[in-house]
């Protein structure tokens, strides 16, 4: 199969999304909500062919300004586990909206971005340079922002703000970084073990300043600690959105371009026990123990996630910055295990919010007797994110905890009780929600509830798949780490 396909997938979603907003002859919404989930299913079903019959590993030039400012495509490893992961995701995040978004007015639009998205988000997995992985990587904050400012009300044009702001301080970060790496090595494309050279420079602590500089720019949609402040906000947008946001595109793509920076571009044998390492390192620990402690505090339903979301995308930097096979294994695992975890937890929000238009935590008393089926998927991804065994997130978290144990040193030794703290305010902050729902106390008046009631299958379905996910990846998690693991190997 030629290599030409991997354009398909990106520019379908981006090409359609477009035409949605701008052809208006089609009026009919039950119509092109069709329309939407057949393009996302065949976008899906592209992939997922390109994945099957292993396409992209020569690489494919899109097109050239100059000898080293290209659009170049090609899918490795861990391009192959990103792609897979948001083609399996995305048709469920669809059928899930069609419900959510039923009674709004700008639904067009809201598609149209939505399924744009889906498209930008293929280009940063198959991105086979630094150049085109900073390109789409901020296309996606242009296609992502009218979904944050999607209610226009003063809350959400506050959110979309500071999104805004945070991402172009990112972007400045991360286009100086990326203009030094592509002008030492060429055309930057990546390679497992780094593309730059430290003997070419007199100067090693100048390649780790970029390294750092390059770490904070791309760890802003990555919500790194001080730079996290526009997630809990943009929680303030549909909930299909902060699902997309906090569990899918914009923040696993952050996590993704670190480990890519990490990997890919510098390499770890020359980050490994330097400055730069330790730099990260701590940021990365600050942030995990932050967004913990704010969950805890919070009382909004939604943005108790999404400083869960801080934390645990943390998670995945601290495996990345432990520089060793067994760091990106476990990074690489808590990208896909959390992605699923965390996005069942903000549908089960959403269904709530869609169903009973409560917002707070203390709103939610007695709601697992009406919404069986939303709080037992919740209470299985608030297990998946405790990291109880049985359940993804412990397979995920084990990983992390093993490669802090490989690395060794006060930075492994760190990491270590970091992860037992944050894990004791994760039990906190999401047990709370589970026995306030199935566990009112004995006066609770039930009659204050009788008309909630769960979602229609279109909510529920992605609900449940994803909870079985969850489930399976606890118990039979052999085949996904057996891949990743020749990934960190540079086998694949």
């Amino acid at each position: 199969m030629k290599e030409s396909i991997m354009i398909v997938p990106v520019f379908l979603p981006i090409l359609y999304g477009v035409g949605l907003m701008v052809l208006r002859g089609i009026e009919n919404q039950d119509y092109y909500k069709k329309l939407t989930e057949l393009i996302v299913i065949l976008n899906s079903l592209i992939i997922w062919m390109i994945l099957i019959r292993h396409v992209g590993r020569n690489g494919i030039e899109i097109f050239s300004l100059t000898s080293w400012l290209n659009i170049y495509f090609r899918l490795d490893g861990m391009g192959m586990v990103f792609l897979g992961l948001i083609s399996f995701l995305w048709p469920f995040a669809t059928l899930y909206a069609f419900e959510y978004m039923e009674r709004d007015r700008n639904q067009r639009s809201f598609f149209g971005f939505y399924t744009m998205t889906y498209g930008v988000t293929a280009a940063i997995a198959m991105a086979g340079n630094i150049v085109t992985l900073y390109i789409f990587y901020e296309l996606m904050t242009l296609v992502t922002f009218p979904l944050v400012l999607h209610y226009k009300d003063r809350e959400s044009r506050n959110a979309a703000i500071y999104y805004l702001i945070y991402s172009i301080g990112g972007a400045t970060c991360a286009f100086l970084g990326m203009i030094f790496m592509v002008m030492r090595a060429g055309n930057g494309i990546f390679q497992f073990g780094g593309f730059l050279d430290s003997a070419r420079t007199e100067n090693i602590n100048l390649l780790l300043l970029v390294y750092v500089l390059c770490f904070f720019g791309f760890g802003v949609k990555a919500a790194l600690f001080p730079l996290h402040r526009w997630l809990p906000k943009a929680s303030v947008a549909p909930t299909p959105v902060t699902a997309l946001l906090h569990a899918v595109a914009v923040v696993k793509a952050g996590a993704f371009s670190i480990l890519r920076l990490t990997y890919y571009c510098y390499g770890t044998d020359m980050l490994k026990g330097s400055w730069a390492q330790k730099v990260a390192a701590a940021f990365v620990m600050v942030t995990i123990i932050h967004g913990s402690s704010m969950a805890v505090k919070e009382i909004h339903f939604k943005r108790r996630l999404a400083y869960s979301t801080v934390s645990n995308l943390s998670y995945i930097l601290l495996g990345a910055v432990m520089m060793c096979p067994a760091g990106l294994v476990a990074a690489l695992s808590h990208l896909v295990f959390h992605a699923f975890t965390k996005i069942t937890a903000f549908f089960c929000a959403g269904a709530v919010m869609h169903k009973t238009d409560r917002h707070y935590i203390y709103e939610l008393d007695g709601l697992g007797h009406r919404m069986p089926v939303t709080f037992t998927c919740f209470t299985i991804a608030s297990f998946s994110l405790m990291g109880i065994p049985l359940f993804a997130g412990f397979i995920s978290k084990w990983n992390i905890a093993q490669a802090a144990l490989v690395y060794g040193g006060r930075i492994g030794t760190a990491g270590i009780a970091v992860l037992l703290f944050s894990a004791l305010l994760t039990a906190i902050y999401m047990l709370t929600i589970v026995v306030r729902v199935f566990f009112p106390g004995k006066d609770f008046d039930y009659e204050s509830i009788k008309d909630c009631e769960d979602p229609s299958w279109r909510m529920k379905l992605p609900i449940i798949v994803f909870s079985i996910v969850i489930l399976v990846f606890g118990i039979c998690s052999g085949p996904l780490l057996s891949f990743l693991e020749l990934i960190a190997k540079g086998g694949i």
